[in-house]
């Protein structure tokens, strides 16, 4: 069976999708399209933007999504049987199985950018990556830091991203080192992603999923929340809203897919680190970049 996955924020650069607008007049179609329905010119920043302006969230968050999902849309052999996307990436992977129209998505994604922009700036926080320290110690320590600091990224095994207030996840930190890690690195991210630091993006985009539309996917997605495979549009909505206070689950979501039956991963967007983690998951799983 063909998994199709999907990156999140962090892997968008300069030049980003240029090459689509260019030879697909699909591609250039929609891309307009995106420029219209956000109201500026995403795409001048993605083909020449620097990649100060490319972080910003309100741009990094669409552009992510954009790429993949019009990269998806110009495959010619794209038939999914399965699909997962990484935080801001399940979006496009809703898209890419017929789940929220193209239009829709880009709306989501965007009011979701605006939405945890605006939950960032009211506490000081921030991620860092845990690198080489059992998934079970990183939890139990971070329990047992005043303050809020969660498991946020189970990105692949020896390698999780912690969430939380500025100083908790600074002591948190400094407790892996203690115990063991091999590295305990604060992020540079805006702040505190997948935590419940993000509770008022959560109220907001909850609102807007619950206003969208979403229809039967033409196949199932894993979803980040529960790490295995979900159908029904009133299910995935859910799962979509606990999202942004919840972790990721990646780790788990690929080990279900394979348990389920993939043969094949291939990732869909900017860069290729959804590859690299799969591969890092399964020695012995098949991996392409689209």
């Amino acid at each position: 069976m063909k998994a199709y996955i999907f990156p999140g924020q962090g892997a968008q650069f300069s030049g980003m999708g240029k090459d689509l607008y260019e030879n697909s007049a699909l591609a250039k179609e929609l891309f307009e399209k995106a420029n219209e329905i956000l109201g500026f010119r995403i795409t001048d920043i993605m083909f020449v933007g620097t990649a100060e302006e490319l972080k910003e969230t309100k741009v990094t968050q669409p552009a992510v999504f954009l790429h993949s999902v019009i990269l998806a849309k110009t495959l010619e052999d794209f038939h999914p049987e399965m699909v997962a996307g990484h935080s801001l990436g399940e979006f496009s992977a809703l898209v890419a199985n017929g789940a929220l129209s193209f239009e829709d998505g880009l709306k989501l994604v965007s009011q979701r950018a605006l939405a945890m922009q605006k939950a960032c700036e009211i506490t000081p926080s921030t991620m860092a990556a845990v690198l080489n320290l059992d998934d079970k110690i990183v939890e139990d320590i971070c329990a047992s830091v005043d303050g809020v600091v969660v498991a946020a990224n189970y990105n692949c095994p020896g390698q999780l991203v912690i969430s939380g207030e500025y100083g908790a996840v600074e002591v948190a930190c400094e407790k892996m080192k203690e115990a063991g890690a091999k590295r305990a690195l604060i992020l540079p991210v805006g702040g505190a992603f997948h935590s419940p630091m993000m509770e008022p993006a959560r109220e907001e985009l909850a609102a807007a999923i619950e206003a969208t539309e979403f229809s039967q996917p033409i196949c199932p997605v894993y979803q980040n929340v529960t790490a295995s495979a979900v159908s029904d549009p009133s299910e995935i909505k859910k799962n979509l809203i606990i999202q942004l206070t919840a972790p990721v689950k990646w780790t788990q979501s690929v080990q279900q897919m394979i348990a389920d039956g993939a043969t094949s991963f291939t990732e869909v967007g900017p860069g290729k680190v959804l590859v690299g983690l799969v591969n890092k998951i399964d020695r012995e799983a098949v991996t392409h970049n689209a």
